[in-house]
Order: structure tokens, then sequence, then C-alpha cells
């Protein structure tokens, strides 16, 4: 899902290099160059940077399944974390600066205004704390990283809930959703904008961390509501709100993820788009109906 953002907004005037368990099916974003790799094996990790010689690594592999990872956290810390101390391992063998993208859920929800870059993390789940820790790592092993945390994800060429919500609207008249969830939803080609913008200027200098995510708030009820609404739907389906108890899932998530972007904006000059605008848009010109 953000992958193929990064390839289409980096692809021109440089040179992309992919890395994945699988090849990728072909796109108009495609990387120029594509290695077959797993970042849980550090010699196919070292093998692809000696090939590769990479100015930038940008990091963004990851199981993002929360519950899944809280139902294996065996393979939630080797994916997540013992992936990511790898691939920090061999950046800093080779010099190489590293983007790396965490999340909202590092955070456990309790505070009540934006969470800053300097807000100490306190996971609910295995998944928050696998990238935490993931974090922990990067710190420890390189000398030039920027780490972009991010919340809600969504777009095109992934699993993501807008898709989820418009593709039920088709046959359900009665959807429930929580509403005691808060945070903020990021299109995939905003982040990669700016994930972009902040390689070109400042780049990877020193050693930092910011937020990056759309602006504004709304709960997971109100985003339901809302895709409905730009796809002319909100008519046709009643949107129940429900409580994060009655849904019973199997990871804990923060009540209120907000994050301040203002530090990422002062730093790199992009600012992100409101929730509603970068929604409308996704429903209206690039959602694959």
């Amino acid at each position: 899902m953000l992958g193929s953002e990064l390839c289409r907004v980096l692809g021109e005037g440089n040179e992309i290099v992919g890395m994945d368990m699988a090849s990728p099916r072909s796109t108009a974003y495609s990387p120029m160059f594509f290695y077959e790799a797993s970042i849980t094996e550090l010699e196919e990790v070292k093998r692809v940077f000696a090939r590769a010689t990479p100015d930038v690594v940008i990091h963004a592999a990851a199981w993002t399944d929360v519950d899944g990872c809280e139902l294996d956290p065996g393979k939630a810390y080797l994916m997540n974390t013992t992936g990511t101390e790898i691939v920090a391992d061999a950046a800093a063998s080779y010099g190489t600066p590293l983007l790396f993208l965490s999340t909202d859920f590092v955070f456990d929800g309790a505070k009540k205004r934006p969470y800053t870059e300097d807000d100490r993390p306190e996971p609910l789940s295995v998944y928050g704390d696998t990238k935490w820790k993931a974090e922990e790592a990067i710190k420890k092993r390189l000398r030039r990283y920027a780490i972009l945390r991010t919340s809600w994800l969504y777009g095109r060429n992934g699993k993501n809930f807008v898709d989820t919500i418009l593709t039920k609207a088709r046959t359900e008249r009665m959807l429930k959703v929580v509403n005691d969830q808060v945070g903020s939803p990021t299109d995939a080609r905003d982040l990669a904008s700016a994930m972009a913008a902040f390689i070109k200027s400042p780049g990877i200098k020193g050693r930092d961390i910011f937020h990056v995510c759309n602006s504004g708030k709304c709960s997971w009820h109100e985003f339901a509501s809302a895709a409905l609404k730009y796809a002319g739907m909100a008519g046709d389906v009643q949107v129940r709100t429900i409580t994060s108890e009655e849904l019973g899932r199997p990871a804990r998530r923060p009540a209120y993820s907000v994050m301040d972007n203002s530090k990422f904006r002062k730093a790199s000059g992009f600012k992100m788009r409101k929730w509603e605008e970068a929604l409308e848009d996704y429903v209206k010109n690039w959602r694959v109906w």
C-alpha cells in the first residue's frame, strides 16, 4: 500500500530498488530493480545492501495485523523487531541513513491532547510493543536515522478500513463501528509525498523522530460515516456505534492516538492535508471500485 506510492513519488529522478519476500505484481510504479529477500535473514539483507549500495533506505516492512500480532507474539517480534534490528545492522555496516516507519500504537491513549515526539511510548498491544522496541533498536545502532510515526493508514494496493467499509456497505444495510477510539486517518499517497519531501529536504542528517499523519481527528465511527458520505452511500446504510469492549478484539487499542505534526512540518516544509479532504479525494478519485 505504501511501497507502491513511494515508488510513484520517488521514481522520477531516483533509482528505486525494491525488496520483499516475493516479487510484486507489475504496475506502473514498480521499482526499477527488485530483490527477493526477507528482513529476518541477515545474510540476505546484507547481500541486497552489497548489490544495491543504497544512498537511503526506507524501512516500511512490518506485520501490521494488530490482532494477529497479539495472537502470535513470536512471529510479531520476529518480523517487526528482529527484522528491524537486522535492517539497522546492515545499514550501520554500510553507513546508510535509515528512514523507519512506526506507529501511533506505541502510545497508550491516556493523553487528552495530541501526542508529541517527546511523549514516552507506553504501548498497550504486542504490535505496539514490537514497533517501539524496533524504534529503540534503531536508536542504538545508527548514527543517522529518522523515525516517522503515522496512523490509521489507508490507500490503494492493500487491505484497509475504507475499502472494507465501502465493500461491506454494498451488501449490508447496518454496520457496527467503534466510537471510543480517536485518531488521524492517513492517506498513503499523502504519507509517501511527505516522506519524499523529507528525504529531499532536510534529509536524514541526524537522529530524530517525527509524527506524520493527515491533520485533524475523528473516531472510527466518524471515519466510516465520512467514507460512506463521500461515496454517496450514506442514505443506504446505517452505521451503529459500539464500544471497543463490545467489539471484543484480542488486542487493546489506544483510546486517543492523535499526533502533533508541527515538528515534521517545520523540518520539511510539507503540510499534510486535513483527513476529510484526503478521504474525499481517495473515495471519489482513487479508490478502485
